[in-house]
C-alpha cells in the first residue's frame, strides 16, 4: 500500500472498531477517549502485523488469503497481547482475572484477525491494481524485496518453494513453479526441466551432456536441461538444429 492508502486504512479501521466498542470499552470510555484508545490499538496491531509479515513473507506469500490472514492474525495477536494487558491496566486499572482469560484472549485474537484481514484485503487490492496498470512488467518480481528486483535470470524448485534468481540477487517464495512461470511477464525464456526455468537472454554458455544439456547463466549458476526440452533450446537458437 502507498502511504496515503495506509493512513486511510488505519483511520477507517480505527473508526470501525471505535463504534464496535469491544471489551466493554463503550461503557468505560467516552467516544473521544475510545477513538484515541482504539486508534492506538489499531496502529499497534498494524505495526506488529507488518513486522510479522516482513519476517515471514517468503513463507506466507504462497498461501491462500484466508490461511494467510489466520496465521498472521494468530502470530500478531501474540505480539499484541502483552501490550494490550499493560495498556488496559494503565487505562482502566483492570487486568483480566484467571477465569476471564479464555474469553479475553479469544476476543483479542478475533479482533486482531479482523484488523489483519482488513489490511491484507486492502493490500491485496492495491497490489492487484498495480499489476493491472503495468501489464508489460514482471509480476513475479513484486514478490521479492526491492533490493533484489532486477532482470529475471532463472527459477528453480526447492521442496515446496521456488528460488527466484535475478541479476541483483535471489529469494525463496512458497509457490508452484507453474504459477511462477505464469508471472514472468514478457521475459524471454522457457521451462527447460521439470524443476527449472531459464531466461534465454542471460544464458552465457550451453554444453551438451549426452542427450541432455547444461546452461551456464550470467549470474554464474548452472541450469540442467532435460532431454524433452532440447528442442526448446534449438528453437531459441541456443543449440544448432
Amino acid at each position: 500500500m502507498t502511504r496515503r492508502e495506509t493512513l486511510l486504512a488505519l483511520g477507517g479501521v480505527s473508526v470501525f472498531v471505535t463504534l464496535a466498542a469491544p471489551f466493554n470499552s463503550g461503557a468505560l470510555l467516552s467516544v473521544g477517549a475510545r477513538l484515541i484508545y482504539w486508534s492506538l490499538m489499531v496502529c499497534l496491531t498494524f505495526g506488529a502485523g507488518s513486522l510479522v509479515t516482513f519476517t515471514l513473507k517468503h513463507r506466507l506469500d504462497g498461501l491462500p488469503f484466508v490461511m494467510r490472514v489466520f496465521f498472521l492474525g494468530i502470530l500478531t495477536s501474540l505480539c499484541v497481547l502483552v501490550v494490550v494487558v499493560i495498556i488496559n491496566a494503565m487505562t482502566f486499572g483492570w487486568v483480566p482475572p484467571a477465569r476471564d482469560w479464555p474469553l479475553f484472549a479469544a476476543t483479542l485474537v478475533g479482533m486482531t484477525i479482523l484488523i489483519t484481514a482488513a489490511f491484507q484485503y486492502i493490500d491485496t487490492k492495491s497490489a492487484a491494481h498495480t499489476e493491472t496498470t503495468t501489464p508489460t512488467g514482471t509480476p513475479l518480481l513484486e514478490r521479492l524485496p526491492v533490493d533484489k528486483r532486477g532482470p529475471l535470470v532463472a527459477l528453480s524448485v526447492e521442496d515446496h518453494y521456488v528460488r527466484i534468481r535475478t541479476t541483483k540477487g535471489e529469494g525463496l517464495i512458497l509457490m508452484r513453479l507453474s504459477d511462477a512461470v505464469r508471472e514472468v511477464g514478457e521475459t524471454r525464456g522457457a521451462q527447460v526441466h521439470r524443476s527449472h526455468w531459464a531466461a534465454f537472454d542471460h544464458v552465457t554458455a550451453v554444453r551438451r551432456d549426452a542427450d541432455r544439456a547444461i546452461l551456464t547463466m550470467r549470474t554464474g549458476g548452472e541450469i540442467p536441461v532435460s532431454r524433452a526440452h532440447i528442442k526448446t533450446l534449438k528453437e531459441a537458437g541456443l543449440l544448432p538444429r
